[in-house]
């Protein structure tokens, strides 16, 4: 079911304005975003076919199935807990039944996993793009050659370095492993060979591995060589997700992050906080405050007003925080799953009784 398909046969319940308006934090820049709640027209729900949720094409627009939606309030899950407690000035729509779906009905300690859990989460993304700032990888990726080391002396030297010092190319090359040392390997060239050639130390500069040749004995290694090569693969991962990074990234966002100059993405430490002083209220008080109160402290994280390790800091102490007041909460483990699914058959009994 597409979102024009649904608007047309499914029965809207709920209709609000979602995401940093709601919250109060919107800049001139900001998207309105859409959430809601509907329910299957009768037939549909008896049908052969089933939908869960629909969205436009940039997700500007969601909206969940009544069960759908009742099934992610029963898990905490911070995006529908706001959408339940939407301030009263974002609601564009609401049927009367939603009245029945009462936000203390699902609020319970789940939201210190949900809340404070997705906010260590955000935390852990935001020391990932620092790192990424910081330490920004070459495009010319490089090649297990880099990571090859010649003894010479007492110490070593890159691999690329000794084969400079010998005229050599590793095409004429060869290597054989040394008997009980892992990653060690005796080094020959073509000139020792009274005959044939050998293979070389890599078959290309994308190789993942290096190449093993056979050697006549009685010939002595000209240089013992070690591979780094869990030092490669783990390159190869950083690799791959930092050009990831940089070509699916939020350009308009990453230009915040360079203009402010503290190497984080500011909107996403941003909602980190708001989220970890959502879950302290709810230990707390019990409610979800989906309006900020603290818009002005949440703004200036966003300006960049705030040194990235302060930040960790704080997002720290503010967890410690978290734990200790949600061991003491009054709030119930869970939700109450028997009367929340007595409000939804309630709901859909009272909906389809005029189809």
């Amino acid at each position: 079911m597409n979102i024009l398909t649904f608007k047309s046969q499914s029965i809207l319940l709920l209709e609000c304005i979602s995401g940093s308006k709601a919250y109060g934090l919107a800049t001139a820049q900001s998207d309105t975003d859409l959430k809601g709640v509907f329910a299957l027209s009768k037939r549909d729900y008896y049908g052969l076919e089933t939908t869960e949720q629909v969205s436009n094409s940039t997700n500007d627009e969601v909206y969940y199935e009544l069960k759908r939606f009742v099934d992610l309030l029963l898990k905490n899950n911070p995006n529908i807990l706001e959408l339940l407690n939407t301030p009263p000035d974002c609601i564009l729509f609401k049927h009367p039944l939603m009245d029945l779906l009462k936000p203390e009905l699902f609020l319970s300690k789940l939201c210190q996993e949900t809340f404070a859990g997705y906010a260590k989460a955000q935390i852990k993304k935001a020391k990932g793009l620092n790192k990424k700032i910081v330490n920004p990888m070459e495009k010319q990726r490089k090649s297990i050659l880099d990571f090859c080391y010649v003894i010479q002396q007492q110490g070593s030297i890159s691999l690329q370095s000794w084969l400079t010092q010998q005229q050599f190319s590793q095409e004429h090359c060869g290597l054989v492993n040394i008997a009980h040392m892992k990653e060690i390997y005796a080094l020959f060239h073509n000139s020792q060979l009274p005959e044939g050639a050998l293979r070389g130390i890599a078959s290309s500069l994308e190789a993942n591995d290096i190449l093993l040749s056979s050697v006549p004995k009685g010939i002595n290694p000209l240089a013992i060589m070690s591979f780094n090569q869990d030092g490669y693969s783990r390159y190869c991962k950083d690799y791959k997700e930092y050009w990831d990074w940089v070509e699916n990234r939020n350009e308009a966002r990453y230009a915040n992050t360079l203009e402010h100059g503290k190497n984080y993405d500011a909107k996403n430490m941003m909602h980190t906080f708001r989220l970890l002083n959502m879950a302290e209220e709810i230990a707390k008080e019990g409610v979800l405050n989906v309006r900020r109160a603290d818009r002005e402290f949440l703004l200036s994280i966003r300006a960049g007003n705030y040194d990235y390790d302060e930040l960790v800091r704080l997002a720290n102490q503010k967890i410690s925080l978290i734990d200790e007041l949600f061991k003491k909460s009054s709030l119930p483990n869970l939700p109450d799953l028997t009367k929340a699914e007595e409000v939804l058959i309630e709901i859909r009994d009272t909906l389809y009784q005029s189809q």
